[in-house]
C-alpha cells in the first residue's frame, strides 16, 4: 500500500478507513511460506515494507515462526500504522513508502511486502529496495490465495464476483497476474525470481468470513447499497453450504510467494 491518506479514493487508498477491521479480520500467513521467503537471506534484519497493520511483521517477530530477526515495519497509512504499533510493539515501525523507504543503505538482509508488492510502483520501487538491501538480500511478496480446487470455495469465488476475489487472488489467478511484478535486469539488480505455494488454513464462521471478505479493496470502495448487496450474496451462499452453515468450519488456502535475490 503506496499511498497515504491523502490520496484520492481508490483500491490502493482505501485501507485506512477500515484499519481497525483489517487488523482484526484479515488472515495471516502460512509458517512455512515466510520461512520459505527468508531462507536465502543472509542475516536477520528484516523489513516488512508496505506493513499495513502488521499481519506479517507480527509473524516476523515470533521466534517460533522465524528465530531471531530483527525488524522493521514501513507503512505509508497513518491509521494502519497506528493498528501496526498497538499490535507489534516490538517493531521498530517507520512512516514510509516503497519509492521512499526510510532506511540506509544496506540496512536489511531482507525485504518483504505481504499483499502489498502489486501496489508498488516498481520503477520508483525497485531502485529504493535493492539500495536498502545488502548485496545477496532477497526480495519477496506474501499472498493470501483462496484454494478454488476446493468445490465450495470455487462456488464463493463466483457468487462473490471479481472486486471481492481479484486477479490476485486464487491460485492461477495469481500465478498470471505476479509473473512479471518483481524488478527487472533495466530497473534494479535482482536475479530471476522464485516461486512457491505453501498450503494454508484458516478457521472461520460464516460472519467472520463475510467480515474478511469486506476488507477487499474492492469491496471498500464499492457504494453502501453495492456493498449490502455483495455481503448479502455471500452470506446467503454459506448459509446454504453444508461445509460453512454450521459454526466453526475451515477455509482452504494457500500462500504464494516471489522472492528474488539482490546480486
Amino acid at each position: 500500500m503506496t499511498v497515504g491518506g491523502q490520496a484520492p479514493a481508490g483500491p490502493a487508498s482505501s485501507f485506512g478507513g477500515a484499519a481497525g477491521a483489517y487488523a482484526a479480520h484479515r488472515p495471516d500467513y502460512a509458517r512455512a511460506a515466510v520461512r520459505w521467503a527468508l531462507e536465502p537471506a543472509p542475516g536477520p534484519r528484516v523489513l516488512d515494507l508496505g506493513a499495513g497493520t502488521g499481519k506479517l511483521t507480527a509473524m516476523l517477530l515470533d521466534p517460533a515462526v522465524v528465530p531471531g530477526a530483527e525488524v522493521v515495519a514501513v507503512e505509508p497509512d497513518p491509521a494502519m500504522l497506528g493498528e501496526l504499533r498497538r499490535s507489534s510493539p516490538g517493531a521498530r515501525a517507520l512512516p514510509g513508502s516503497a519509492e521512499e523507504i526510510p532506511l540506509p543503505d544496506g540496512s536489511v538482509d531482507a525485504v518483504l511486502a505481504g499483499n502489498a508488492l502489486h501496489w508498488f510502483d516498481m520503477a520508483a520501487a525497485g531502485p529504493e529496495i535493492a539500495r536498502v538491501l545488502v548485496p545477496g538480500g532477497v526480495l519477496a511478496g506474501l499472498w493470501n490465495l483462496l484454494d478454488d480446487g476446493v468445490g465450495w470455495v470455487a462456488g464463493l469465488a463466483r457468487v462473490a464476483g471479481s472486486a471481492v476475489v481479484g486477479p490476485r487472488d486464487t491460485p492461477a489467478a495469481w500465478r498470471a497476474a505476479t509473473s512479471d511484478l518483481m524488478p527487472g535486469p533495466d530497473v534494479a539488480p535482482f536475479d530471476p525470481p522464485e516461486r512457491a505455494e505453501l498450503p494454508h488454513e484458516q478457521r472461520r464462521t460464516a460472519g467472520s468470513l463475510v467480515a474478511t471478505l469486506a476488507t477487499r479493496a474492492g469491496v471498500l470502495v464499492m457504494p453502501e447499497a453495492e456493498r449490502a448487496g455483495t455481503t448479502g450474496r455471500i452470506r446467503a451462499y454459506l448459509a446454504d453450504r453444508p461445509e460453512t452453515a454450521r459454526g466453526e468450519f475451515v477455509l482452504p488456502m494457500r500462500t504464494g510467494v516471489l522472492r528474488a535475490r539482490r546480486r
